[in-house]
């Protein structure tokens, strides 16, 4: 399946889940808008250079890069405080000018390490460890460990600490739903998709 349809489904999770916490317009934009980020994250392990087998194309790959940037801008803008806040910014603002000139797997990886550092100086796990899972992600095979249990578990605790530090009710719930549309949609069972994903890595390869 290709971006833009992992794109649509991811934001038709976050609009189930508002409708389903009955969540004001403004909320329900938001996790519109995380829902279809959240529905292109597991594609994060794609090599450009890979065959044509892929369908994910690395400009999608760029553009999630670019949306982390323009979220952390957001969020130090109005969360962040005096030095934090201006260095926050800064960093956003680094990763949406590198991710423009980086191929992508050397994009990914700068792009993780930015938001690893992000994190740090803004003190707030879940950017911490979304630095660590994308910085992973950019070694891995594609249709790996982000497309496991494993990676939606370690992606899930990201959405439960930022649920948690954002205080936006369905956040949580968006980001699970939206990462689940992509792997689910992604699966060997459906009759347009050639390849599967290896659900239970590492302790099978098999793919589903």
């Amino acid at each position: 399946m290709n971006g833009t349809a992992h794109t649509a489904l991811g934001a038709a999770t976050g609009f189930v889940v508002a409708n389903f916490y009955q969540t004001d317009p403004s909320t329900t934009a938001i996790l519109v808008g995380v829902g279809s980020i959240a529905g292109l994250i597991p594609d994060m392990d794609i090599d450009g250079k890979l065959s044509n087998k892929i369908t994910f194309s690395h400009e999608i790959v760029r553009s999630v890069a670019q949306s982390i940037g323009f979220l952390m801008i957001l969020y130090s803008f109005f969360e962040g405080i005096g030095q934090q806040k201006w260095l926050g910014i800064g960093v956003g603002i680094g990763i949406i000018v590198i991710s423009s000139f980086i191929k992508q797997r050397h994009m990914l990886t700068i792009t993780g390490a930015g938001v690893l550092a992000g994190g740090i100086s803004l003190q707030e796990s879940w950017l911490l460890l979304l630095g660590i899972y994308i910085i992973l992600a950019s070694f891995v095979a594609h249709r790996s460990y982000t497309h496991s249990v494993v990676g939606l578990l370690f992606f899930g605790f990201i959405a439960y600490q930022c649920q948690e530090s954002l205080g936006i009710t369905g956040l949580f719930a968006t980001c699970l739903a939206g990462y689940v549309s992509h792997i689910v949609a992604d699966m060997k069972v459906l009759p347009f998709n050639k390849r599967g994903v290896k659900l239970l890595l590492p302790f099978s390869k098999m793919e589903i």
